[in-house]
This record gives structure tokens, sequence and C-alpha cells, in this order.
């Protein structure tokens, strides 16, 4: 229990003073959900109307609406970048070393994973007092009740990268699988538009964000800024959870996955 506590503690302390270090990050991970909640939110909000559904008591405009779905692509770039650091760490940085110790390797992962959503959900505050500078602001209720769902859809977010980087075997890989992953999950969601109007488009569509883990995530962080809870998006996110941990797991498991092939 002392080996795995100091491992948790290094591990988290290593990846927030890389985080601190790189400030690019930092600055890349805000400026692009604002770019969308400024520029884009702005645009369409005369062209798209939104009827009153839960968790809104009333009409909102459509800035208010993306806030959520721009908090999950926080937490969705972020776990991905966070797995990109762990192809390079373990071709030729301290994971390659930690993955021969004697600490079992799920929980050398899941440390890992706790880091990467501790980063982000300081990214989604940030970004969200921002937000409300701007007039987007919620009650501190809100705010609160937002952690635990803010902490579920990063693990399961980071257990997707986790899951995708078990899979490459070279660095110069994963920016194009990163392309085929987060820009469908987040275009093909519930981040910029409601399922009714995927289905006034087209049903095919609203059914391929209704089997979206990431749509499931947003709206659990949406009801929870309202103060709601959604039991169905609770328990698609924590299914999507348990199967990308799980076969993370068993891509880093020597017997079976990268590592093996690559011996």
């Amino acid at each position: 229990m002392n080996a795995a506590l100091i491992c948790l503690v290094a591990i988290v302390h290593r990846e927030a003073s890389r985080f601190v270090s790189q400030r690019g990050r930092f600055l890349a991970a805000i400026v692009r959900p604002l770019v969308w909640l400024i520029v884009f939110a702005a645009g369409f909000r005369a062209a798209l109307g939104l009827s009153i559904q839960p968790p809104y008591q009333t009409y909102i405009t459509y800035e208010v609406y993306i806030v959520p779905g721009l908090c999950g692509m926080i937490q969705l770039f972020s776990g991905m970048q966070s797995s990109l650091s762990l192809v390079y760490d373990r071709e030729m940085g301290s994971m390659r070393l930690l993955l021969t110790s004697p600490i079992p390797r799920w929980w050398l992962l899941f440390c890992k994973l706790f880091a990467s959503t501790t980063i982000s959900i300081f990214q989604v505050y940030t970004f969200l007092a921002i937000a409300a500078l701007t007039g987007i602001d919620f009650s501190f209720a809100g705010y609160v009740a937002i952690l635990p769902a803010l902490i579920l859809n990063g693990l399961m977010l980071g257990a997707l990268g986790l899951l995708l980087s078990s899979t490459i075997s070279q660095l110069e890989n994963f920016a194009g699988v990163m392309n085929f992953v987060i820009f469908p999950m987040f275009f093909l969601s519930t981040a910029l538009y409601p399922l009714w109007k995927m289905a006034e488009a087209s049903p095919l569509l609203r059914d391929i964000c209704t089997f979206n883990p990431f749509s499931h995530g947003v709206e659990l962080i949406r009801f929870a800024l309202y103060g709601q809870f959604n039991g169905m998006a609770l328990v698609w996110v924590l299914l999507a959870f348990g199967v990308f941990l799980g076969l993370s797991i068993l891509g880093y498991d020597p017997a079976r996955g990268i590592v093996r092939r690559k011996a």
C-alpha cells in the first residue's frame, strides 16, 4: 500500500510538473473552447433555436448550451494528449522503467489516468471561470455538483486514450489515430447540438450520437451544472470506463499487448 501511494504521488507530481512547464499546452486547452464559445456560438446563435428540454427550465442561448460540451472537449483533448506522452514515455521515458517494476501494471495505468484527469479538471474550471467573465455563469452549487461528473468523464476519456496508446507502437502514428477518434467523437455527440436537432438532419446521426459515450459524458456534466442527476448517462459513462480500462490493461499486458509484440 505504501509503495502504491508513493507511485501515485510521484506520477501525479510528474504530470503536474510537466503541465506547468508546458505553458503552450495550457493556453491551447483554454483558447480552443473559448474560440468555440465566443466565435462559433455567436455565429450560430440566430440560426439555431433551442427548445425547452431537461435540464433547462426555460429557453437558453446557444452559448449556454454548448458550455458542457466544451468542458467535455477540454477533457477529451487532455486525455488524448496525456496518452500521447505515454507513448513517448513507454519508448524512452520514465514509464518504460515503471512498466518493468514490481508494481502492478493496472495500478500504474490508473495512476496515469488519475493524474491526467486531475489536470483536465483544473483546465475545465479555468475555462468556466473565464466563461463567467463573459456573462455565462452558473450557480455555486452547479460548479460544485459537476466535480463528480468531471471526474467520471475524465477517467472514461483518459481510459480511451490509454486504450489507443496500447495499440500504437510508434509515436508518429498517434496523431492520425487521434484525428479519427477526437473529431468524430466530438462532432457526433450532443456537445454542439441536441439530439432532436440531429434527428431532423438524419435519424442515423441521432442514433450514432445516442450510442456515443462522449455524448453521455457531456450530458452528465450538463445535468450536474443544474443540480440534476442523469442516471442513464451515469450508467453509460461507467460502462464505457470499465470497458476502456479493461482493454487498456489487456493491451499493456506483456503476454497479450503491444509490449510483447514489440519485444
